[in-house]
């Protein structure tokens, strides 16, 4: 098995070849809409094809090597404008939005394009949507817009219609793990937990092999969830009301426990599928005996039910404390 490297992308072939063919035949959408779970993949697709519109070498793909292709890669291209809230969690605001506007309304400083990158759109404001709407709608004829969301059902209707969309899946572990050895120089047994881990997520594996504290924190988060099993419901709130404090670490924990309990649901029921947690079989293998089938499935579908009523706004506290009286007692 090879890796593929078109644009330098690990897998997503199909979406490489669509979007290399569009550049090749100068047929460029004004809007794209990338989708995926987080780390899956699109804001490494999105910058290459603004790498591809950015470069000034010769042919229709990124050489990599002249100013227009390394000012992309360092973020720094004066014609590439990256919008994100301030962290995972966070709103992006209607302010943000209408500075990319001003932006976009001038000719490009060095090439064809001005391109607009915008990650985890999802978390836009109301406000901030519709004012993107009417860039969709009227955009400069120079003006490529990037739109990156974990799900199409998570944006109004109408900014979908007006954009082309690139639907992103996560890869083949083997993948995964085969890429973090070759081009990122993990240890083959560190690549093998990661690729597990990351649910064929490649830029979530990457992230996490670049963060030592990170491989820490899922241990710490398991710890807890263990913990829990065994706790009052006084001292489940009071977890709650702690996590309920930060967005991003409580989405890692939602992810972290979902996971979890697909392992035991999986354990339980015997079926011949890899586990997520490949490390911790044999607390895994407990918790499928004392728990069962039956009540390893309601925590999953209690975990979506909770991590659906987020995306819908909720309120984190009070989602989390539903969750606690779901969780099983050991």
């Amino acid at each position: 098995m090879e890796t593929d490297t078109t644009w330098g992308v690990v897998g997503h072939e199909w979406a490489a070849k669509l979007l290399r063919r569009a550049v090749e035949a100068a047929s460029v959408s004004h809007a794209y809409l990338f989708t995926g779970p987080p780390g899956v993949g699109k804001t490494t697709l999105a910058r290459a094809l603004a790498a591809a519109l950015l470069c000034q070498g010769e042919g229709d793909q990124p050489c990599g090597n002249c100013r227009g292709c390394r000012l992309v890669a360092s973020g720094n291209h004066p014609d590439l404008h990256i919008v994100e809230s301030e962290r995972p969690g966070d709103s992006l605001k209607i302010e943000q939005v209408r500075d990319l506007q001003r932006q976009l309304a001038l000719t490009p400083l060095e090439g064809r394009w001005r391109v607009a990158l915008l990650r985890r759109f999802e978390e836009a404001t109301t406000s901030a949507a519709n004012a993107l709407l009417k860039t969709l709608e009227e955009p400069p004829s120079y003006v490529v817009l990037f739109v990156l969301a974990t799900d199409a059902d998570r944006l109004l209707p109408t900014i979908v219609s007006r954009c082309q969309q690139v639907p992103l899946r996560p890869l083949p572990v083997a993948l995964v793990r085969q890429a973090l050895v070759e081009r990122w120089g993990a240890e083959p047994g560190q690549a093998e937990l990661l690729a597990h881990l990351s649910g064929g997520r490649l830029g979530w594996a990457v992230h996490t092999l670049e963060d030592e504290a990170a491989l820490q924190r899922r241990v710490q988060r398991l710890d807890n969830l263990g913990d829990l099993l065994a706790a009052s419901t006084t001292k489940r709130f009071r977890y709650a009301e702690r996590l309920a404090r930060d967005p991003a670490a409580m989405q890692e924990v939602l992810d972290l426990w979902l996971g979890w309990w697909r392992d035991a649901v999986l354990l339980a029921a015997g079926a011949d599928t890899p586990l997520t947690n490949v490390d911790r079989e044999g607390t895994l293998r407990d918790h499928a005996r004392r728990f069962g089938v039956e009540r390893s499935t309601a925590m999953v579908e209690a975990l979506r039910s909770a991590i659906d009523r987020l995306k819908r706004n909720a309120n984190p506290r009070l989602a989390l404390e539903v969750l606690m009286l779901d969780l099983p007692h050991s």
